[in-house]
């Protein structure tokens, strides 16, 4: 989370860069240099996407932590691909709706979840997870 100058989190100017809609132009060079229309906010390419899945070793019974996911990219391409559920943790309202608002057609139904939390502190217990993926977030 970007910080004001006495150190502190500045939640406002960090939830005021999601709450600015993309132009049509800004969607298209996400298509042109990134392989998708994902609302990114980060650097994170397609085809390193596909290299996280790999890696990552997901499958259908699995459950992915996306910390700090904004719009909801990488983890929800991450999950879609490989079958599994993601549950995508950012703190602006604004980036998780539209993250929901994104997957609420995707199938299978009810793999996407989001969680409004900080990514110092997850109400989640040990284990309760397969993976994390912690894309293009500064901490």
């Amino acid at each position: 989370m970007p910080q004001a100058p006495d150190g502190k989190d500045d939640l406002g100017s960090f939830e005021a860069r999601y709450s600015v809609r993309r132009s049509r132009a800004a969607r298209t060079v996400e298509r042109i240099a990134l392989g998708q229309d994902a609302g990114l906010q980060g650097y994170t390419t397609l085809e390193q996407a596909h290299t996280l899945s790999q890696c990552l070793e997901l499958g259908a019974g699995s459950l992915l932590l996306d910390v700090g996911a904004g719009r909801g990219w990488p983890g929800a391409h991450l999950a879609r691909a490989a079958g599994c559920r993601v549950l995508s943790t950012d703190v602006p309202q604004e980036a998780l709706r539209e993250a929901r608002e994104r997957a609420a057609g995707w199938e299978p139904s009810g793999y996407f979840q989001v969680l409004a939390a900080d990514g110092r502190a997850f109400p989640l217990r040990a284990g309760a997870v397969d993976a994390i993926v912690h894309a293009d977030v500064f901490c």
